[in-house]
């Protein structure tokens, strides 16, 4: 269908659908208060943290960070895209979908319509041409030596495309038209060469179309729709290259897509790891034994488009590689991409098979629940991470450990700022024997110095680097009992450790869980004469809590937005998160901190006012300098 879905159908739908409906056929969830709750399904956890709010349409989870309206949720859970999504909720909701047409978009979606077509088209002729080719003998022999099965064969859709330079090019295009959509589709390949004619024709080009695939094992490759967008082809004669796979077209981009990543989505609707693996041959066999859920890339390195996608579907990715240094070489490039995408929830594994062994090989050696086994036990990414740092270093010595720091900081820099990126941090301080807080100022020292007699740079709030509203670092800036202040850092070095001030680190704990507040017993009067907002923030949602024991994460989430916070409260609940069987005393002991040194304040303020009165003196700060006097 042509055309851009109107901004007015998507306000009217989201108007009309209720999101409680729209999850709660995904996910189970259970009444809590105003709101509902379960287990978040885009993370791993045991402790509920995902919250759907009727009143306001949304969803939120405060493990991962997860949040959007209906659509996005259907999105991220269906694992389709914008369109897809509004289409499933139209239908849902008993509305069709207008379209706004375009001329240009209505005929790039004609032209893309045709290439489906024509793919869809060239999978069956290959597809046939396994079954009923006079050659067929040659693909099918090699098929059952690699000990593919027929229902295999069909879950795949696996072909032949036999010898000959024009099979595919007679069987399907009919005209000059035909033609082209079959160039552009990538399944024909254009060979010019000069006319043998005499007269004005003497000097003519003719245009020649030969079968991209030829004498080949046929593999389509399909999106996440099951449309059919490319092939690969792998030779079964002694012509180059071994695989080849379609060039990029309008429909496909090889550096997108993954070979087995509809066909594993298909095999289960809860998959909870995906394998990649490095060929189209290896995911066919590891399908054979059982093991449904691999995919491989496309002649090109995993990119973050790739794990981006992967992370939607599955909380787990495993990459499979060769144990020898090439193996090892390309795990490390796989690692480095890695990095920006591991928040909290996900995990990244490398297994590393023996010399001289592929995933082909291995599984019908040792069996589905051997290989099972392996994959299980595959290195966790951290402990590669600082495995392969430490290769040719003596970590020992001195020496080793300041060059493990230095290579290994700037890549702990790229995790996102959560959990993962702190305990990758803590592991390298624990490796060094340095402490966290430490390793930050070695940091810190390491940085370019500016010249002594220059002053040094005013002390940065401890959210400096979150962007949003310039108003946030002067709201949350803290009083000297609360947080010490240091240097800021540059961007490019910054470890994400952080010094809060005490009301910030008590919000998030109540945040994440509300309930603590109804264990708080002290009189908080005291706090009204806090000066920060935090604190004032802080004992404003105390007493939301206290008026109404039911109020949820959610409700407290949309009061900090009206603050001058703003939106940036919403992202502490990524940062340190509290197991919760100690949540509750730690929160108190905060709330007691903060009183203490209010109250400490408010009687050292009294004893200064007591002796200027005594004394006479006019006012004057804690150092006793004199006040200028007043103006005539």
């Amino acid at each position: 269908m042509a055309g851009l879905i109107p901004q007015t159908f998507i306000d009217d739908l989201l108007s009309r659908a209720d999101i409680v409906d729209v999850v709660d056929k995904r996910v189970t969830l259970k009444k809590s208060g105003k709101n509902y709750s379960a287990c978040c399904p885009f993370h791993k956890e045991k402790t509920p943290s995902f919250s759907v709010q009727p009143e306001r349409q949304f969803y939120y989870c405060f493990g991962c960070g997860a949040g959007g309206n209906a659509i996005g949720f259907i999105m991220n859970f269906d694992q389709v895209d914008f369109p897809q999504a509004v289409e499933s909720l139209a239908r849902d909701n008993g509305m069709e979908v207008p379209r706004e047409e375009s001329a240009a978009a209505t005929r790039r979606q004609s032209e893309n319509s045709k290439l489906f077509e024509v793919l869809e088209e060239a999978s069956k002729f290959y597809c046939n041409q396994l079954r009923h080719h006079e050659q067929r003998k040659s693909a099918v022999d090699y098929l059952k030596s690699r000990g593919v099965s027929g229902e295999v064969a069909r879950d795949f859709s696996i072909g032949y495309a036999p010898p000959g330079w024009d099979n595919l090019l007679k069987a399907t295009a009919d005209g000059a038209s035909a033609q082209q959509t079959l160039l552009k589709a990538g399944l024909v390949v254009e060979k010019e060469s000069r006319g043998s004619g005499s007269g004005d024709n003497a000097n003519a080009e003719e245009t020649r179309y030969y079968d991209r695939f030829r004498h080949r094992i046929i593999f389509p490759i399909r999106d996440s729709r099951g449309r059919t967008i490319a092939f690969g082809g792998r030779v079964l004669g002694d012509d180059k290259p071994k695989y080849l796979n379609s060039p990029e077209t309008p429909v496909f981009h090889k550096g997108a897509e993954l070979y087995g990543l509809f066909e594993a989505k298909k095999s289960s609707n809860k998959l909870k790891r995906i394998l990649i693996v490095e060929g189209y041959m290896d995911v066919i066999a590891l399908a054979q034994m059982g093991i449904r859920y691999s995919v491989a890339t496309l002649g090109t390195a995993t990119s973050d488009r790739h794990l981006t996608r992967l992370f939607r579907l599955v909380p787990e990715v495993v990459f499979c590689f060769d144990g020898d240094n090439a193996g090892r070489t390309a795990a490390w490039r796989a690692l480095e991409a890695s990095l920006p995408e591991m928040q909290d929830g996900r995990q990244v594994k490398f297994l590393f098979l023996p010399e001289g062994e592929d995933p082909d090989t291995l599984v019908r050696k040792i069996g589905e629940e051997e290989f099972n086994k392996l994959i299980e036990q595959a290195t966790p990414l951290e402990q590669f991470f600082f495995d392969k740092l430490s290769e040719g270093l003596d970590i020992k010595t001195i020496e080793g450990r300041a060059r493990l720091s230095n290579i290994a900081k700037p890549l702990i820099a790229k995790f996102p700022k959560g959990i993962y990126g702190q305990l990758m941090l803590d592991k390298l301080s624990e490796t060094l024997g340095v402490a966290s807080e430490s390793l930050d100022k070695l940091q810190q020292a390491q940085a370019p110095r500016k010249e002594s007699n220059t002053a040094p740079p005013p002390p940065s709030p401890p959210f400096a680097n979150v962007p949003g509203s310039p108003d946030f670092d002067t709201a949350m800036a803290p009083s000297s009992e609360s947080w010490t202040p240091r240097p800021k850092q540059a961007a490019s070095s910054t470890l994400n450790v952080y010094r809060k001030p005490a009301a910030v680190k008590a919000i998030e704990l109540l945040l994440q869980n509300p309930e603590v507040a109804m264990a708080i017993t002290q009189d908080l009067s005291p706090l009204h004469s806090a000066g920060d907002e935090g604190r004032q923030l802080l004992l404003s949602l105390i007493g939301m809590i206290k008026r109404d024991p039911e109020t949820d994460t959610p409700t407290l989430l949309g009061y900090c937005s009206g603050s001058p916070f703003g939106n940036q409260i919403t992202r502490l609940k990524s940062e340190n998160i509290t197991p919760v069987e100690g949540l509750e005393q730690e929160f108190l002991q905060i709330v007691d901190k903060i009183l203490s040194d209010v109250i400490k304040k408010l009687e050292s303020q009294k004893r200064r006012e007591a002796l200027n009165s005594k004394f006479g003196a006019g006012p004057s700060g804690p150092t006793g300098e004199e006040s200028p006097p007043a103006a005539s």
